[in-house]
């Protein structure tokens, strides 16, 4: 290579350009660097948040279905006995009060267990007003009602069946989930999960 002094003057800018460039890149790489650990703790933070803010809403709930279920019982024993309506009700509670448990054991929301409440309270309100059919309106309330469960019902099979076919959509999460997953898992094994 030849000095500097004997180089042409489009040589010499060229590699001033080259150095400028590359310090630029460099200080931007540093800078960058900085920028992205911020942005990851932001969202570490965020996501701590929205987990404690779920786990204090889903212990209050728990809270209301228990005092709920509670104050059921307590009925029942001042009747005496309990009807059907009552058992069916009951079995609400405990469906909450399972789904409510299976978040905290997987970190998600079967929506199964949505649709057995709906057909559980769809079932309670079939069963109280079969007592009370005397017009046309009733006997559609109770067309429809039917109708509704067994649609409730196909939702069910569809869904359970397009879980074997085509997977869960748990299998198909990204790095933050399923460290979010381990987080509250300890014994899930990821490499299941993984893309």
């Amino acid at each position: 290579m030849q000095p500097l002094s004997e180089q042409e003057p489009e040589q010499q800018s060229e590699q001033k350009n080259s150095k400028v460039h590359r310090a630029q890149q460099t200080n931007t790489a540093h800078a960058s660097k900085p920028k992205m650990e911020i942005h990851e703790r932001m969202q570490h933070i965020g996501r701590e948040f929205v987990d404690i803010c779920h786990y204090i809403i889903l212990f209050l709930i728990s809270v209301v279905v228990v005092w709920t279920a509670g104050k059921e019982f307590f009925v029942i024993f001042q009747k005496g006995s309990a009807d059907l309506k009552d058992i069916l009700l009951l079995f609400i509670y405990l469906e909450l009060l399972a789904m409510i448990g299976i978040y905290f054991k997987t970190h998600r929301l079967p929506v199964q267990f949505l649709i057995f409440i709906a057909i559980t309270a769809l079932s309670r309100h079939l069963v109280v007003d079969v007592q009370a059919v005397s017009d046309d309106f009733h006997l559609w309330l109770l067309a429809t009602i039917s109708f509704a469960i067994m649609v409730l019902s196909a939702s069910i099979v569809i869904l359970t069946w397009t879980a074997k076919m085509f997977g869960r959509p748990e299998d198909y999460l990204d790095d933050h989930q399923v460290t979010s997953t381990e987080h509250h898992l300890p014994s899930v094994d990821s490499t299941h999960y993984r893309k």
